[in-house]
């Protein structure tokens, strides 16, 4: 029982029970609208600043002025009657459709990209000949050496970030790249990736393709003879290029991948795009490689060239080649800053074998240089950037004005130089030239020898 004058501690608590019960009900009150509030600004800035992650059907709103949503994609041929348009689509189509009806040409697909907009994507021919799967958007083929504009842009954008200088020696970052008399302590890292190493073209590639390891081959170049000194002569390298895919993992800490993937592809939207055999291969639909004609057999995906990722590594859908063109045109400033669009796609070495590989298409290419992963040419009068690739079955190609903001993609599994013609077609159509056959659709076929390797054809890696 409590003393008479005195509350007793259960009365005390109920009764600072009561008094508190309003003030903790009404603070909850406010803490809640307040949350509610902060909730509120933070979409808000969302929406307007974008998430990091991908948006289904769509592009990253980090980089919101590149890519197309699926409910756009099923619309593309509204995009296509823009009063701006300066291409002929359905011709393109019917040209592209003619194409198709050649023996060594099995799937294709093709992006046309018009004043920043992506106005065409669309696949042709079968993942397989016979198979009835038809090529889509969507379907994954292999980049070959049009990757090497991705290994460039990433080591500069690491330059832009004070984590490496292009004009140090590239000995300093890529341990395993050694060559003749030390040069490794003289040529800088734009030498590396302007292909200006003083090294013959291609050197050990052919010893890449039978399955020797990268870092080996690349500590061997210094058993060599150079044909130059550093940064006086240019010669297309695969196996030396590679050295950038491990000045990227020095700088990062990370696998190249996986670097590529967080700084690149994630931010640009690209999910289709990686740089592993087994992403290709698992793909729901992906394109088989041919090195003969619709009559013969798909030959084994080689993983020799996913083993120097910087120079042939990327797979991705035609979708994700547009999205990434895009970005090289300077619409995703977030993610691709303009000064390192600058430095890679200024021309450094002019490469007069090019101008001779390109001999068919000289009323239109009167000047060849090499930036840095790209290709600069005077394309009659206008600078455009480009760059092909050819690896075992797959062939690819990038070619656009960025002034214009306008240029194609294309990617086939096949070993068909015709399909090359596709760029200038599309490039006269934007300039407004006059047409010409440069797809050779109305020539008499040559037939064409089957492809043994990256380094074997003609045009190898672009």
């Amino acid at each position: 029982m409590d003393r008479a004058g005195e509350a007793s501690p259960a009365r005390f608590l109920v009764s600072a029970r009561r008094r508190i019960r309003p003030l903790s009900r009404k603070f909850a009150y406010l803490s809640l609208g307040g949350i509610l509030v902060l909730f509120i600004l933070f979409w808000a800035a969302a929406r307007h600043h974008g998430p990091v992650a991908p948006a289904p059907g769509g592009p990253t709103v980090a980089a919101p002025n590149v890519g197309i949503s699926d409910r756009d994609l099923a619309r593309i041929d509204e995009r296509q009657q823009a009063k701006d348009s300066l291409v002929d689509y359905n011709l393109l189509n019917h040209r592209l459709t003619r194409l198709m009806d050649a023996p060594n040409m099995i799937g294709m697909a093709v992006g046309v990209v018009e004043n920043g907009e992506i106005r065409f994507l669309k696949g042709y021919g079968e993942t397989v000949a016979g198979s009835g799967d038809k090529v889509t958007p969507n379907t994954l083929f292999r980049w070959a050496s049009v990757s090497k504009g991705v290994a460039a842009d990433m080591v500069a954008l690491l330059a832009h970030d004070g984590k490496l200088s292009l004009v140090e020696p590239v000995g300093r970052y890529a341990p395993s790249l050694k060559l003749p008399a030390g040069n490794e302590n003289r040529a800088t890292v734009a030498d590396l990736l302007s292909h200006r190493l003083g090294l013959f073209s291609h050197a050990n590639d052919n010893k890449l393709e039978e399955g020797q390891d990268p870092h080996m081959l690349r500590s061997m170049l210094a058993q060599l003879n150079p044909i130059c000194p550093p940064g006086t002569c240019w010669a297309y390298q695969n196996v030396a290029y590679d050295a950038s895919s491990e000045i990227v993992e020095k700088a990062t800490g990370k696998t190249y991948e996986q670097a590529v993937r967080e700084r690149i592809f994630g931010p640009l939207g690209m999910r289709s795009a990686s740089l592993n055999r087994n992403s290709l291969v698992t793909a729901p639909s992906w394109a088989r490689p041919y090195t003969g004609g619709k009559h013969g057999k798909p030959v084994e995906v080689s993983d020799a060239y996913y083993r120097i990722p910087g120079a042939g590594g990327v797979n991705s859908s035609i979708k994700d080649l547009a999205i990434w063109m895009e970005a090289q045109m300077g619409l995703a400033p977030n993610v691709i800053p303009p000064d390192v669009l600058r430095e890679v796609q200024t021309g450094r070495v002019a490469t007069a074998g090019e101008l001779g590989r390109m001999r068919k298409f000289r009323e239109r290419v009167r000047t060849a240089q090499y930036g840095l992963g790209w290709r600069v040419y005077d394309y009659a009068g206008h600078r455009v950037i480009a760059h092909r690739g050819g690896v075992k079955g797959y062939r690819s190609l990038i070619m656009f004005d960025p002034a214009l903001k306008s240029g194609v993609v294309a990617l086939w599994n096949g070993s068909s130089s015709q399909a090359g013609g596709l760029e200038f077609e599309v490039m006269d159509m934007l300039y407004r030239l006059p047409p010409r056959d440069w797809l050779g659709l109305d020539e008499k076929p040559v037939p064409e020898a089957a492809e043994e390797g990256n380094s074997a054809v003609p045009d190898a890696g672009g």
